[in-house]
């Protein structure tokens, strides 16, 4: 069983940045590929970002590619979003997930545990 507790969203304005930290406990982060995912109001979940368990392989969906860094800290444990000039059309409730299949892809479906969420609201 692994816990993830999201932190670091928040009211910021168009072109401003912010950087999501998911903390893992319970298992060993380094054994799980992870992810990131966003859902707005009144929308499906969406994949984000994800990462290899050693961190070389990484995907983005193509909205944020350029603009978002999704990276991991195994000896802190700590799974982080880096969001650079972010866009109204980013304010979503933002997710961490891990994975302990071997293919985990970029469907929801893929990922075994999840973390309550964090609040990321872009002003215009």
């Amino acid at each position: 069983q692994v816990q993830l507790v999201e932190s670091g969203g928040g009211l910021v304005q168009a072109g401003d940045s912010l950087r999501l930290s998911c903390a893992a406990s319970g298992r060993t982060l380094s054994n799980y590929a992870m992810g990131w995912f966003r859902q707005a109001p009144g929308k499906e979940r969406e994949f984000v970002a994800r990462i290899s368990r050693s961190g070389l392989t990484k995907y983005y969906t193509e909205s944020v590619r350029g603009r978002f860094t999704i990276s991991r800290d195994n000896a802190k444990n700590t799974l982080y979003l880096q969001m650079n000039s972010l866009k109204p059309e980013d304010t979503a409730g933002y997710y961490c997930a891990a994975s302990g299949k071997l293919s985990y892809g970029s469907d929801p479906l893929g990922y075994d545990y999840w973390g309550q969420g964090t609040q990321v609201t872009v002003s215009s």
